[in-house]
């Protein structure tokens, strides 16, 4: 289906002339701006319309071209009045940025975690996170007398926490993003995701859940006084949507309590409500000390608070720690005040856990059909993932839906196939997004010579 272009002055080599000169993974196609709408993604050189299941790798949180972004007057004409004012955040107070902080704090805001710091990018969000774990640590270590700094962080396998000086340190998904760049030997340990959904409520932990904590805890014996805080997200998705169960984590959780570290989670890709809570912490039964949030959000940063307190000098309330020149853009916070709104208003969060369970039931049904295929089939609301039996078919799978039915599918891991819809998805959306995977699926499989 195609629909007609109102842009005169749209060039056929845009994505050439990007390609070429703009460092990026390019689709092969040029948004519109005017005429994609919800779910749907329109090719502004040919009108061509694309189901997505992408989401701006999870950072659409009400879709494309929401009318309550588009349509209001009033909305409108304050963004606008944006345009040419960019101050310095940390500095300098504005309406925008207490509406958007007060609006954050009522839909999202964990009474716990009191302290905001914002950034621009998910990364950096997790390097504020380590860089006030750091000063707790070696505050709470001088107030015990003990002339150590607390610099190392305690992380996962197949973790992703972003490209940035510190996180390089932290990140270990795909080679080609930290390859050759240097980077701290920081303790590692084993990451035992558990992907069997009938497994996450039991209360025992499993031999590989038993096996990290004992690697975690020959690392706190091999750095004594100085593993800051460990860092986790509950679910590993840049490393394959792998689950990381709560008996686990609250069992690292206590660890780093017995260890005078701080318990820190990134959930810059599972928070806004896309699990059906606000945060999945939450879900989990979880006590964080500091969360780094991102993506769905728009602006980017930090909360911070429970044992953090401990220390009043805290990097959070001290001036000059952390503050970067903007903090954050009022653009970015303008529109996540109107978007948090649409999600508190229109109860998006319950909507994410309704229609996400209805994606689960069918991605389960696929995973029946193509049994030895398609396995793993498993989800906290909106953020659904199966596997594909090899990466060289779950890559074609995404391919085929490309080029041939119009959806868009992004992988993760060695051969994950992820959803990444808004939580303004409809069911009718999941149902025809599922029904197209599954065929290219028997499209690719077709083309291996096994009957599908």
């Amino acid at each position: 289906m195609t629909v007609d272009l109102l842009s005169a002055d749209l060039t056929p080599e845009t994505v050439d002339v990007l390609r070429r000169h703009v460092t990026g993974d390019f689709y092969d196609l040029v948004i519109s701006r005017r005429h994609s709408s919800g779910s749907w993604i329109v090719d502004d050189r040919t009108g061509r319309r694309y189901l997505d299941m992408v989401g701006f790798y999870a950072s659409s949180a009400i879709g494309h071209n929401h009318p309550r972004l588009t349509e209001d007057a009033g909305f409108l004409a304050e963004l606008q009045s944006l345009a040419g004012f960019k101050p310095s955040n940390p500095d300098f107070p504005t309406d925008v940025q207490a509406r958007f902080t007060q609006t954050l704090l009522r839909v999202l805001g964990d009474p716990e975690l009191p302290y905001l710091l914002y950034i621009d990018g998910g990364a950096l969000a997790v390097e504020n996170a380590l860089k006030v774990a750091f000063d707790w640590k070696t505050r709470h270590n001088g107030r015990r007398g003990v002339a150590v700094a607390g610099w190392r962080v305690l992380h996962l396998e197949r973790a992703f926490h972003g490209r940035s000086g510190y996180t390089l340190s932290l990140t270990n998904t795909d080679p080609a993003k930290t390859a050759l760049y240097p980077a701290f030997d920081w303790p590692r340990i084993p990451s035992p995701a558990v992907n069997d959904t009938a497994l996450w409520a039991d209360p025992e932990l499993t031999v590989d859940e038993r096996a990290a904590i004992t690697a975690a805890e020959a690392a706190f014996r091999r750095h004594p006084d100085e593993i800051a805080c460990f860092i986790a997200e509950p679910i590993q998705c840049e490393g394959g949507d792998r689950h990381l169960r709560p008996a686990f984590l609250l069992a690292m959780q206590e660890l780093c309590h017995r260890h005078d570290a701080l318990f820190v989670l990134d959930e810059v890709q599972t928070g806004c409500g896309v699990t059906g809570v606000p945060w999945l912490h939450q879900e989990l039964g979880l006590a964080p000390d500091l969360v780094a949030f991102g993506k769905k959000t728009q602006v980017c940063g930090v909360m911070g608070g429970r044992r953090v307190l401990d220390e009043p000098l805290n990097a959070m309330r001290t001036p000059s720690r952390l503050s970067s020149t903007f903090g954050g853009n009022l653009i970015d916070m303008l529109r996540a005040t109107r978007i948090l709104e649409v999600i508190e208003e229109d109860r998006l969060m319950d909507a994410a856990a309704t229609s996400g369970a209805h994606l689960l039931g069918r991605l389960r049904e696929v995973a029946a059909d193509f049994k030895g295929t398609v396995d793993d089939p498993r989800g906290r609301g909106l953020l659904c993932a199966v596997d594909l039996v090899d990466g060289a078919l779950r890559d074609r799978v995404v391919e085929i839906a490309r080029e041939k039915y119009d959806t868009l599918f992004v992988g993760a891991g060695e051969r994950t196939l992820r959803f990444r819809p808004a939580l303004t998805v409809t069911v009718a959306e999941l149902d025809e997004a599922v029904d197209r995977m599954t065929t290219a699926l028997s499209d690719a499989l077709t083309e291996r010579g096994t009957t599908p």
